[in-house]
């Protein structure tokens, strides 16, 4: 039986991520809720999810044991990384005052900016909080059944500015266009919540499931 952890790093949306995974998943899997290094060590397959402030999540990797478990999966699993998840394998978050990531990918983490419009002339809230289109730019088996363009929902005041173009594989615009989907080998990050994003969020998660990295 197949054995997925959903990582807890002390942000939000465990339990909505974790029925999600086991919507998708079917029968065949276990889905578990874990900071535990032998737990993570063990599991086939990480979900990384975030939902609040980078600080707590990369306070929570102070534990060097847990760190040195999610570094060994992030080299050797499958591991999909939602919203905070995704920030979090970049160079650098300005949140907050600012801190140092893990730097799996080159880029920053930077806010939108206030006083953008969008199409229609209205103000851009920040955070971005709601439905938006995310534009496939570049073909991955996580992608299979999705269609360009599909509403997937996000939550976030700060986005990614990617210095490595090769690993954005989808983009948003949301007052700017930005990286919303990164991937490289094993690891694929998505800036929006699947868990919240019905059809097309479910359809993403249960491909994780069956990827073979």
């Amino acid at each position: 039986m197949s054995q997925i952890v959903v990582l807890d790093l002390g942000t939000g949306n465990l339990r909505s991520v974790a029925k999600a995974a086991e919507y998708a998943a079917g029968s065949g899997c276990t889905i578990t809720v874990t900071r535990q290094p032998s737990l993570i060590l063990k599991a086939d397959r990480i979900i990384v999810p975030g939902q609040g402030a980078i600080e707590s999540w990369l306070w929570a990797l102070s534990d060097e044991k847990l760190k040195t478990a999610f570094l060994t999966a992030l080299r050797s699993k499958p591991v999909l990384a939602i919203c905070v998840g995704m920030q979090a394998l970049f160079e650098y978050d300005y949140e907050h005052g600012g801190h140092e990531c893990l730097g799996l990918f080159g880029g920053e983490v930077v806010r939108f900016e206030q006083g953008k419009y969008d199409e229609q002339g209205l103000p851009m809230k920040v955070p971005q909080m709601g439905w938006n289109q995310l534009k496939i730019t570049r073909a991955h088996p996580l992608w299979q059944g999705i269609d360009d363009n599909s509403w997937f929902y996000f939550l976030h005041s700060y986005y990614v500015s990617a210095t490595e173009p090769e690993i954005i594989v989808g983009e948003t615009h949301y007052g700017i266009t930005y990286a919303s989907a990164v991937a490289r080998e094993n690891i694929f990050a998505i800036q929006c919540h699947p868990e919240k994003s019905h059809h097309a969020g479910i359809k993403l998660i249960a491909n994780f499931m069956k990827w073979r990295v």
